[in-house]
């Protein structure tokens, strides 16, 4: 598995942000999202990230995460929460890393990311993160059943916990 380098923020003290991002951010990037955050709670290291996700289409706009992956995610123990944003070009400077769901979505932000003059974000498929599926991209559970959205908790967690793992090495906590 090939993973990209990790540039760190400029700043030592300034937290390293992180945007995940699908097509309609109601399902995959809300879970990552969510599941991250979960974490990065979990180890006490809230006050390094800001964390956020957003989608390549504006359909769903101020709509929350699908109920299916709300269920899905409580029966671990995970909170959802947000708000179905499109992504921006501020996205491109603002955030430092942007985790794509699927190759669609990240040609999606390769177009976006041209428009913007000097963009600092670092564009990656979240799934090459990913050690125990082989997955190159997260399915999108939304015309599935739940198990769809059991799967994707699975492999977003997977992807999740190496994606901290690489940010506690980088911070040094």
């Amino acid at each position: 598995m090939l993973l990209l380098s990790f540039p760190m923020p400029a700043h030592e003290t300034s937290p390293i942000r992180v945007l995940f991002v699908c097509l309609g951010n109601i399902c995959r990037s809300p879970a990552a999202d969510n599941v991250f955050r979960h974490l990065v709670e979990k180890a006490g290291l809230s006050e390094h990230f800001e964390i956020d996700s957003a989608g390549t289409i504006d359909f769903h706009r101020g709509k929350g995460p699908d109920q299916r992956m709300i269920r899905a995610a409580k029966a671990r123990g995970i909170v959802m929460t947000g708000q179905s944003r499109p992504v921006e070009l501020e996205d491109f400077s603002r955030f430092h890393y942007i985790l794509a769901m699927d190759r669609s979505n990240l040609s999606d932000l390769q177009q976006i990311r041209n428009q913007v003059e000097n963009p600092t974000a670092k564009l990656q498929l979240f799934c090459e993160y990913c050690e125990n599926f082989p997955h190159e991209e997260v399915p999108d559970p939304y015309y599935g059943g739940d198990e769809g959205f059991e799967e994707e908790l699975n492999l977003v967690t997977d992807g999740a916990e190496k994606f901290l793992n690489t940010c506690r090495q980088k911070l040094s906590v």
